[in-house]
């Protein structure tokens, strides 16, 4: 399962998702961390159909595990080569620009 949130701001539509089991965990390798945090990815919990939806209104969006990410790069948002992995974790973000 994926967890989410969703933050609006305007027109602006964040997403914090995250799978599900990484809740709570901090990741650091060298000077990179990532602390997936209940507080800004715990939420609605959904699978990768699900998220496919969000992701397509999504301004912006923090991504974080092996099937979150999957799930963006599967739809052509993420570039799996911009991919960065802390502690062999995936994390990837992705901004969409609207005229």
């Amino acid at each position: 399962m994926i967890s989410i949130r969703i933050y609006r701001q305007g027109n602006d539509v964040l997403i914090g998702a995250c799978d599900e089991n990484l809740i709570g965990k901090k990741f650091v390798d060298g000077k990179f961390q990532i602390d997936v945090s209940k507080e800004f990815y715990g939420g609605k919990r959904i699978n990768a159909e699900v998220l496919k939806k969000y992701l397509k209104d999504a301004t912006i969006a923090n991504l974080v595990g092996k099937d979150t990410v999957n799930c963006a790069i599967k739809m052509g948002l993420v570039d799996p080569e911009c991919v960065m992995r802390i502690k062999g974790i995936p994390h990837a973000q992705m901004v969409r620009m609207r005229v």
